[in-house]
């Protein structure tokens, strides 16, 4: 498993081989398909079998000080519970995709879907139960679909839900978490701990399978709704969702303003947005200064998701 673009490969050629036919396959990798919450016939295989992406199940964690391997410039997902602060490079869950993990006595997935760009936390207590998660090396809109090794239920990331199995239609709860620099966040939470190289695997996580796709206006996989072409495919926004409410805030929307501190209201929530454009980061508060769960997500995403999204101009 150490060249994604060979799986890249062949789940386009297998994407290509079930969207011509006319048969349907109901199980994929080892899932059940039938009675999904999704359409089957926009499941596709990644290329990976399942678990062929190892997810991170005995997370290793240093201190700033050690981490000799981090430059400033590396990206982050952060995540702060009762004043205790963990970072997860990019650079690793673009090899791994899932860390399971936990802070005192609250565990969460730490999730990401490089082809996506998002980094989502999710309460791993699902009705009294701790569930632990892999990569099923299917995606849905281009997105990972996690699953439980409890159950075997599939999860939608960007869905927040499970879309088969036991916990069909079970939403799973976000955590606020920060996307950004290791240099922004070294600031942010100087006792913070950091994910170590030391997974039990050898990836090069000085390099990323997927050079070049950022920039690139094109996707591997089809998704259901085409982002309008008002923005790149690939620029990244600030996705929230309050109660029904979607929205999206394009980095270069916010990239016009000159203030650090911007507000806005939705779904009748006075709510801050907290930019900073050196390090291209951003989060948003509510009136009593509480960090609301977003997600930083590319475009084409967010939209295949939410193609009801409002969008914040300025």
């Amino acid at each position: 498993m150490a060249n994604h673009t060979r799986f890249f490969k062949a789940g386009l050629i297998l994407s290509a081989l079930l969207l011509s036919s006319t048969v349907i396959s109901k199980e994929i990798n080892g899932f059940d398909l039938d009675d999904a919450l999704i359409p089957a016939n926009q499941i596709f295989s990644g290329g990976p079998e399942k678990d062929g992406i190892p997810a991170i199940d005995n997370p290793k964690f240093i201190k700033i000080r050690a981490a000799s391997f981090m430059k400033d410039s590396d990206r982050v997902l952060g995540i702060t519970i009762n004043g205790a602060s963990k970072a997860y490079p990019i650079k690793i869950l673009n090899w791994h995709e899932i860390v399971n993990d936990s802070i005192a006595d609250v565990s969460f997935a730490i999730t990401y879907c490089p082809l996506c760009g998002t980094g989502i936390a999710f309460d791993s207590n699902i009705n009294g139960q701790i569930l632990n998660f892999g990569v099923s090396g299917l995606l849905y809109n281009s997105d990972v679909l996690l699953y439980d090794r409890e159950t075997g239920s599939l999860w939608s990331q960007l869905l927040s839900k499970a879309v088969t199995g036991n916990h069909k239609a079970t939403d799973l709860k976000p955590l606020p978490t920060i996307h950004t620099t290791w240099a922004n966040w070294k600031q942010l939470q100087p006792s913070s701990l950091v994910l170590s190289t030391e997974t039990g695997y050898k990836r090069s996580y000085s390099k990323s399978p997927y050079s070049g796709y950022e920039r690139s206006r094109d996707l591997y996989f089809p998704v259901t709704n085409k982002a309008p072409a008002r923005y790149h495919p690939k620029e990244k926004v600030l996705g929230l969702t309050l109660g029904k409410k979607n929205k999206a805030y394009p980095f270069i929307e916010l990239n016009k303003n000159n203030k650090t501190l911007l507000t806005d209201i939705v779904n009748e929530t006075s709510l801050t947005i907290h930019w900073n454009k050196k390090e291209q980061t951003g989060y948003i508060t509510d009136e009593q200064g509480t960090i609301i769960a977003t997600v930083q997500s590319y475009w084409f995403a967010w939209y295949a998701f939410h193609p009801d999204t409002d969008v914040f101009i300025k």
